[in-house]
C-alpha cells in the first residue's frame, strides 16, 4: 500500500494567524464575538492560542470577514519524519547499503530507544550486533 502525504494543520501557528488577520484588518475580539454571534469571546481566545480550530462553517465565514481564503488562514505543520515500525520493514531496510547510516539494525521492540538513528559515519548492513555510532 502506498501512502500518501497529507496536510496536517497546526493548531498555534493557525491561532496566531488569525490574530495577525484580525489585528491588520482593525477588528477586536469583540467585533468577532458579534460577527460570530457568540454569547462569550472564548471560542475566539482559544482559537488565537491554538487550544482549538475554528469548526469549517466558522472557518469559512471568518475568511469572509477576513476577506481570505481558508487556506490563507490555516498553517500547515512542518513534515515530521516517519519512523520504520514494522519489523519486516526494519529488517528490509537494514539490509540495504543505502539504509545502513540511518537505521539501527535492531528490531523494533516499541521502545523510543529501540530504533536509533545514527547521527555519523557508516554502519555495517545488518550485523547481530548493536550497531553503534561511528566518528
Amino acid at each position: 500500500m502506498v501512502h500518501k502525504p497529507f496536510r496536517v494543520i497546526d493548531p498555534v501557528a493557525t491561532g496566531a494567524n488569525i490574530l495577525r488577520l484580525r489585528k491588520e484588518r482593525g477588528l477586536t475580539v469583540r467585533d468577532l464575538q458579534a460577527y460570530f454571534g457568540f454569547e462569550e469571546p472564548q471560542a475566539i481566545y482559544k482559537w488565537q492560542r491554538g487550544q482549538s480550530l475554528p469548526t469549517v462553517d466558522n472557518l469559512y465565514a471568518l475568511g469572509a470577514l477576513l476577506e481570505v481564503t481558508m487556506d490563507e488562514i490555516l498553517v500547515q505543520s512542518k513534515p515530521k519524519l516517519n519512523i520504520i515500525r514494522n519489523e519486516q520493514q526494519t529488517e528490509a531496510a537494514c539490509c540495504s547499503p543505502f539504509f545502513g547510516v540511518f537505521i539501527s539494525c535492531r528490531r523494533y521492540d516499541g521502545s523510543p530507544g529501540s530504533l536509533r538513528p545514527f547521527l555519523y559515519g557508516a554502519v555495517p548492513a545488518c550485523t547481530s550486533r548493536s550497531p553503534r555510532i561511528l566518528s
